[in-house]
């Protein structure tokens, strides 16, 4: 059997190779799987880039990379925080809004997928290790 580190790279590319394949086919054609790191820790009312950089673990410019990416194919914009006028925050469109919610019911598609392939029990029980190891329950 692999070590956890090849598992975990075989899955993480199978479950982005499909999510972004039907993404793409639900109008998303533009994203690519480094748009994660800001597509998938966005908040709908938006959030700071420091802060997509941390929950990402990207690098504060990688992720100021892609907010400039995504700014330019219509999914975020940058509004001043209300909180803060100085600080920046990045806000989804509703394109980036409509990828947020197609991404859910796919994400939910893929792990009933995996559920019903080794049990929901023991996906349910993998999640939670997982989260545990990772430290992201």
């Amino acid at each position: 059997m692999s070590d956890v580190g090849v598992l975990s790279a075989h899955l993480l590319s199978g479950f982005q190779k499909e999510l972004f394949t039907r993404l793409a086919e639900a109008g998303h054609e533009q994203l690519r799987p480094r748009h994660g790191a800001v597509m998938a820790y966005i908040a709908p009312d938006g959030t700071r880039a420091s802060e997509l950089s941390e929950r990402s673990g990207q690098h504060k410019q990688v992720v100021g990379t892609l907010i400039d990416e995504l700014e330019r194919l219509g999914y975020v914009t940058r509004r001043p925080d209300p909180a803060d006028r100085r600080a920046k925050l990045v806000v989804p469109t509703e394109l980036g809004r409509d990828q947020m919610a197609q991404a859910a019911k796919i994400i939910a598609d893929i792990e009933a997928g995996f559920a019903r392939q080794v049990g929901p029990e023991r996906f349910a029980a993998f999640k939670e290790v997982f989260a545990e190891l990772t430290d992201r329950s």
